[in-house]
């Protein structure tokens, strides 16, 4: 199988969803020291600073979006599909789940909204040129 535009964006959004985890985990560490940070995570919202744990829900949902994103990416690539629209959605989709996680880490709400539902979007035209090949 040929490294497509789209499954090098899908490797692109794996690899950075991959690095995601590391603000937040840094964030524990500087707060609660490394031993601290590897004990038993505590709830959510009694773990470090406000950002930090933006940046751990946005992490959890890049995790959740990237599984729908691979399973379609895979699907077309194994399908043979690959146009100029998948293409450019597979860019626009990194290019969404880097800012919503961003924006989600920032607290800017409008931003993050936006950039989820750009994403999802941009995941669509997945279904679309598969459903259309059938």
């Amino acid at each position: 199988m040929k490294l497509t535009p789209e499954l090098l964006s899908l490797a692109q959004i794996a690899t950075a969803t991959q690095l995601m985890w590391l603000p937040h985990v840094l964030e524990r560490m500087m707060a609660q020291g490394v031993f601290g940070a590897m004990g038993n995570a505590a709830p959510l919202a009694a773990v470090g600073r406000a950002w930090a744990r933006r940046s751990r829900l946005a992490h959890d949902n890049a995790i959740a979006n990237l599984a729908v994103f691979a399973a379609l990416v895979l699907t077309a690539a194994v399908a043979g599909i690959s146009t100029p629209a998948t293409v450019v959605a597979a860019q626009v989709y990194v290019g969404a789940r880097l800012l919503h996680y961003v924006a989600y880490t920032a607290g800017i709400p409008g931003v993050r909204t936006v950039s989820f539902l750009t994403g999802v979007g941009a995941a669509l035209v997945f279904p679309a040129a598969i459903f259309a090949a059938a």
